[in-house]
């Protein structure tokens, strides 16, 4: 019997893993945010300013009977460097910092050893530096941050790096995606 399960990734810019992971077969919601930090209530720009712990992660539920949370798991570390800490290609800062956060002690199992088999496989030629936490609080993001690239397609950061990460992913995904209506 499938059960709808929530999990929230953190890999650099929000726009990018929210825009993506809207794309899968499976996911009911995705929602950009924040997480791990010390202020309550953070907006973007106290995250920006890197000061306040948080991560831009994205809270993604998904139905399990139709996108298990391996398959989850392969598409953020295809969508992100998990080598890379506090940076993801041009985005620096600790609230761009790799991060997985779990709310079962299922979830924290399967994603360590979906980690470990990576590291036994060699995926990467670097250590993987994904921080796995249990999930604290979420703050969803500002209004204007939902959607951002579905919103602004023409603006400059999507064109020149949401796309072309997106153009990839639906690439990589081909029958994992949402069948068109």
């Amino acid at each position: 019997m499938a059960s709808v399960s929530t999990v929230y990734l953190g890999g650099g810019c929000f726009w990018c893993l929210q825009t993506a992971f809207k794309l899968l077969d499976g996911v009911i919601e995705s929602v950009s945010g924040y997480m791990g930090g010390d202020m309550p209530n953070p907006d973007y720009e106290s995250v920006c300013s890197g000061r306040t712990g948080h991560i831009e992660v994205v809270k993604v539920v998904f139905d399990t009977g139709v996108l298990p949370l391996n398959q989850v798991l392969t598409s953020f570390f295809a969508l992100h460097d998990p080598t890379s800490m506090d940076q993801q290609g041009a985005d620096k800062g600790t609230q761009y910092r790799s991060a997985i956060f779990y709310q079962t002690d299922e979830q924290q199992k399967a994603i360590a050893e979906f980690i470990a088999s990576l590291e036994v496989r060699q995926v990467y030629n670097k250590p993987i530096v994904t921080q796995v936490q249990q999930a604290p609080e979420f703050y969803p993001a500002e209004d204007y941050h939902q959607d951002y690239f579905e919103k602004n397609p023409l603006q400059g950061y999507c064109q020149m790096v949401v796309a072309p990460k997106l153009e990839k992913f639906i690439h990589a995904s081909q029958g994992l995606l949402k069948k068109a209506d």
